[in-house]
């Protein structure tokens, strides 16, 4: 039986492979409580666990300069739980069913507690700084979080979606998605070298910033499986991503008004109905338009490291460049 290659990703963290398989030992120490209902959540948590992405760059970023060390670890554990908990609060404000093909935690228990327990997550992880004395790593994160806070209620504040700016869309996904890679990246630089801070500071910002556009360019892009249509899950809740508000400036006055009684309406929109504005916004240059405009980020992510001596972190650093602009989930 042949065997498959190994995916990008796995090539990508095939330097840190152990160093992760730490990070989720440290993660599962730290959501563990003498509470039995915290411990049922943090079980189903540590299921719903993703592909590592922030804790990988964390570990890479700190062996720009030498090998990943046990403080390393820790971080990106921490840096792990953050993001756990900021999904946590997304499915509760949003309440969703599910993540990653999961019930969620909002589904499992309820909404309270799945609020207290992202509130539980960001206390740990806030803890496991100070009992540590990383007081650079908190003062990153603790912004980091902060902004994260703010970028959501930003995209709530928003009164007329389809008004919404390519300027504001992008004050939007840096606070509320780039900030944190780019923490995880600045929380590497601590450990490998201080004068890496700028270098990998600028890159996670960057490939923060085109992580976000080409999530947003899957839902346009991915079919569901029970369709075969595109799945469009931002689009049915009414969320206005950089795809829509390209296509805004060049679509014709028939399909704006198309598209305007989309946003209007209050029922749920049947798969032919979202295939209609995915096919609008794609004739109208909308795809086309993020496609570049994330090519840009990626190619500025890129750029930052070129001064960094080259090591097999470095090359994993450059090929995450293209996992976030390749990937179709």
């Amino acid at each position: 039986m042949p065997v498959s290659s190994p995916s990008l990703l796995q090539q990508i963290q095939n330097p840190v492979t152990g160093q992760l398989d730490d990070v989720s030992q440290v993660i599962r120490q730290l959501v563990t409580a003498d509470v039995p209902l915290l411990d049922q959540v943090g079980d189903h948590l540590m299921m719903m666990r993703g592909k590592m992405f922030r804790p990988t760059l964390t570990l890479l970023c700190s062996g720009v300069a030498a090998a990943p060390t046990e403080r390393a670890v820790h971080l990106g554990a921490v840096v792990e739980l953050v993001h756990l908990a900021t999904l946590v609060h997304d499915d509760a404000v949003d309440h969703s069913l599910l993540r990653r093909g999961m019930p969620t935690v909002n589904a499992i228990f309820s909404h309270q507690v799945s609020v207290i327990t992202g509130d539980y997550l960001y206390s740990r992880a806030l803890m496991q700084l100070v009992n540590r004395q990383e007081h650079d790593a908190l003062q990153i994160l603790v912004d980091a979080s902060t902004q994260m806070s703010v970028g959501e209620m930003w995209q709530m504040s928003a009164r007329e979606v389809l008004d919404t700016t390519e300027a504001e869309y992008e004050r939007v996904i840096r606070s509320k998605t780039a900030s944190l890679i780019q923490s995880a990246c600045r929380c590497g630089a601590l450990l490998g070298g201080k004068e890496f801070d700028a270098p990998l500071s600028a890159f996670g910002y960057s490939l923060g910033m085109a992580f976000q556009i080409a999530d947003d360019l899957i839902d346009y892009t991915q079919v569901a499986e029970t369709t075969g249509k595109p799945a469009g899950l931002d689009l049915r809740e009414h969320k206005v991503t950089l795809p829509i508000i390209a296509a805004l400036k060049s679509m014709s006055p028939a399909a704006r008004k198309t598209v305007n009684a989309f946003f209007s309406a209050t029922e749920d929109h049947s798969d032919a109905e979202v295939a209609e504005i995915v096919s609008i916004v794609s004739e109208s240059g909308g795809l086309d338009y993020a496609r570049k405009r994330g090519e840009q980020f990626a190619s500025e992510a890129e750029l930052a490291l070129k001064d960094l001596p080259n090591s097999q972190y470095k090359s994993s650093l450059i090929s995450t460049i293209s996992y976030v602009m390749e990937r179709n989930s």
